[in-house]
């Protein structure tokens, strides 16, 4: 095997690794570590009382609200932040303050307190990011007394945790300010009012993507869910109105959770009506799980319950209906999802929207565990008026120049269709059309005959695009 070539760049870029690293190794040797923390907490460092608090590593930019609003809630409170050189062996460690402190040989030993060193952690939607501190440790001065507050990742199995530890020299100190930290954070929370999603590396590493994703609100307006008369607004009460009513339904000794199950087949608005509930509960926490991150619902579930008042949406919850346990003595996914819709308490705001495309395979668990579902949803195809109401709501600026007659022998011709297929039936008629000119009309919207439609619909039924009707839902 031929050896690979080194290119110009690459000798730079190995270069400057060279340069960091010896740069880093005279900053350890100039400011050791153990120096600096010694000076710092005194000359018994080593034998002060630690403690510690853990959080998953997507919360990681939470941990960084709590620190900063901590660190400036006092006005005699100063600090000085310090990164940690040759850290690396400690994210696969369970390491204290004082590992850094005592003496002798190896990695941790020879530590150096560098400049501060953090990453980008995303904190809201549109690219939003906060820098985050990363190997970092925080020298804490108030008066007489001095803390230590460390903050490192570290990988214990297949899932990385963010690890706060705070030292200090009087009693209780450590305490009140691990235990201040982790309230703040909780108060401050960059998660509380958006629309978040799991995403699968949550799972732990090699799944791919990121562990938590901040999505925009949905804007649907109510006009642009097509549903049988009274059933939006019977969801809406389940969903809306008790949020709406949550403090007089608890004066009223009524609770205030609730499971809600839109099913139907595919393409019948299922996710359409979740997006429109959701942008009618601006400040309310919308967790989402789904796919391969439906593994996540007990840590979805818990981020709802701090965060409420709050939405689950469990979107194909089938797909987990069937899941069975990895380990003995493991539950099925939907056996946990049945527990924690369950454990809540009758004063927790947190609403369940789940949807599925096979109610069949979810019903003998729901039959067996009842009360978590209060109201299930059938969302049906499209009826005739539906269909006319849709091909409107679809049409937007195109000139539906069918009359009434053609567009009759549409709505009679399509059904058991759903909304998909109506929406391509429409741009295959524009593009008809648009082929049929002879002299393009530029960017002017474009006018659509009765041919057109008709034409566009041959193709959709025709026997050769059997597979393409099916995957626009265009009936059995």
């Amino acid at each position: 095997m031929a050896k690979p070539e080194v290119e110009i760049a690459d000798v730079g870029r190995l270069a400057r690794r060279l340069v960091t690293r010896a740069v880093e190794t005279a900053r350890a040797e100039d400011r050791p570590l153990r120096r600096v923390l010694l000076e710092h907490l005194g000359p018994a460092a080593a034998a002060l009382p630690t403690v510690s608090a853990t959080w998953p590593t997507w919360d990681h930019v939470n941990v960084q609200v709590g620190l900063d609003a901590w660190l400036t809630a006092a006005p005699r409170r100063r600090h000085e932040c310090v990164g940690i050189s040759g850290a690396g062996m400690a994210r696969h460690m369970d390491v204290t303050i004082s590992d850094f402190i005592q003496s002798g040989q190896g990695a941790l030993a020879s530590a150096g307190a560098t400049g501060v060193i953090t990453e980008a952690v995303p904190c809201g939607p549109g690219g939003q990011t906060r820098a985050c501190v990363i190997n970092g440790i925080y020298l804490v001065s108030e008066g007489d007394d001095r803390l230590a507050v460390m903050v490192l990742p570290v990988s214990r199995g297949p899932r990385a945790e963010i690890v706060v530890q705070v030292a200090g020299l009087s009693p209780g100190a450590a305490e009140a300010a691990l235990a201040s930290i982790r309230e703040l954070a909780l108060a401050g929370s960059v998660f509380r009012g958006q629309v978040l999603s799991f995403g699968p590396e949550l799972l732990g590493p090699g799944w791919g993507g990121a562990p938590l994703n901040f999505l925009p609100r949905p804007a649907v307006d109510r006009s642009g869910v097509i549903l049988p008369p009274g059933l939006l607004a019977e969801i809406e009460r389940q969903v809306l109105g008790i949020q709406r009513h949550s403090g007089r339904l608890l004066a009223s000794g009524q609770h205030l959770r609730r499971g809600v199950l839109l099913h139907g087949a595919p393409g019948t608005g299922k996710t359409h009506t979740v997006s429109y509930l959701l942008g009618q509960l601006p400040g309310v926490t919308a967790v989402v799980i789904s796919g391969r991150a439906l593994g996540a619902i007990v840590q979805a579930c818990s981020l709802a319950r701090s965060l409420q008042p709050s939405v689950v949406v469990i979107e194909d919850v089938d797909l987990i209906a069937e899941e069975r346990a990895v380990r003995p003595g493991q539950l099925p996914l939907l056996f946990q999802l049945m527990n924690e819709m369950e454990g809540l308490n009758s004063a927790d705001n947190v609403t369940f929207l789940l949807t599925t495309n096979r109610a069949d395979l979810l019903e003998p668990a729901l039959a067996d565990r009842p009360g978590r579902v209060d109201l299930a949803a059938e969302l049906p195809r499209p009826d005739a008026e539906a269909r006319r109401a849709l091909i409107r709501l679809y049409q937007g600026n195109l000139v539906l120049g069918a009359s009434v007659t053609g567009l009759d022998d549409v709505i009679a011709r399509t059904e058991g269709v759903t909304a998909p297929f109506l929406k391509e039936l429409l741009r295959r008629a524009a593009l008809l059309s648009a082929e049929s000119e002879r002299e393009p009309a530029g960017d002017q919207p474009i006018s659509v005959t009765d041919e057109h439609l008709a034409r566009a619909l041959d193709q959709l039924l025709d026997e050769r695009g059997k597979l393409s009707r099916a995957l626009l839902g265009g009936g059995r």
